[in-house]
């Protein structure tokens, strides 16, 4: 079956954006500054709620990183079906490792004793280096049933070795670290190898799913979509910012 054209760039052009997949990123990304917003309220005062245990809280999170962890594969798939060369794969990989290392930082300084040091973006750093040297070279059913192996290795084997934060980011530890972010890469890979064989599917059988347009009301959240590490970065600092400058006025 014949692609649509507009997700085959003309050889040496730029990408070309996918707006229904830019919607989509879009919306994990005002889900996520929601969940982080009341996160923020909790850590400040202005609500009490656990956000380590209680599942209405646990649960939107592994939605949510599941979501983004689906986009970035699905997001793989549509830029080597469209030729993104290495160096262009390399310049975008530095800015979410940069972003990763910078995360750290921030996070040692506000949380000392859990700073963040293998979370969502540290994990899809290392998942991308892993998707994008393996998935061009696995046939479709692979993607899936090492997806399905990925998912559950947790679940198969622990060892007390992956406990220490040199080895957590592994994922096959015995307990949780004491952390404010923790995605490691196993069972985290599962999803981003779905969204990958989600990716190549659509691509195969049903591009035009992919290729469509946008209503109106759903074009802002392609855009935010667009600009989503960066949105990622900042809204955070903006948060904490006004909510610490509102508790310090309410004090």
């Amino acid at each position: 079956m014949l692609l649509a054209p507009d997700l085959t760039p003309a050889p040496n052009s730029a990408l070309k954006r996918v707006p229904r997949l830019d919607a989509l990123r879009g919306a994990a990304i005002v889900w996520m500054a929601a969940f982080h917003f009341c996160f923020d309220l909790n850590h400040f005062g202005w609500i009490t709620q656990n956000f380590h245990r209680d599942p209405f809280w646990t649960g939107q999170r592994t939605a949510i990183v599941s979501l983004f962890l689906l986009c970035a594969g699905l997001g793989q798939a549509l830029a080597l079906h469209q030729g993104q060369p290495w160096s262009r794969f390399w310049r975008r990989w530095a800015q979410v490792a940069g972003c990763a290392l910078l995360v750290s930082a921030g996070s040692a300084l506000m949380f000392p004793r859990s700073f963040i040091s293998f979370g969502v973006l540290h994990g899809m750093a290392v998942m991308l280096l892993i998707l994008r040297a393996l998935g061009p070279r696995l046939p479709l059913w692979a993607c899936l049933g090492l997806g399905l192996l990925a998912c559950s290795a947790p679940q198969l084997w622990t060892h007390p070795f992956f406990d220490s934060r040199w080895t957590n980011w592994v994922g096959l530890v015995t307990r949780l670290p004491i952390t404010e972010d923790f995605v490691p890469v196993l069972p985290w890979l599962g999803l981003m190898l779905w969204g990958y064989a989600a990716g190549r599917w659509l691509l195969d059988t049903r591009p035009a799913w992919l290729a469509g347009g946008l209503t109106a009301p759903l074009q802002p959240l392609a855009l935010l979509g667009r600009w989503s590490l960066s949105f990622y970065m900042l809204h955070q600092p903006v948060l904490i910012g006004f909510l610490g400058a509102a508790a310090t006025m309410r004090g």
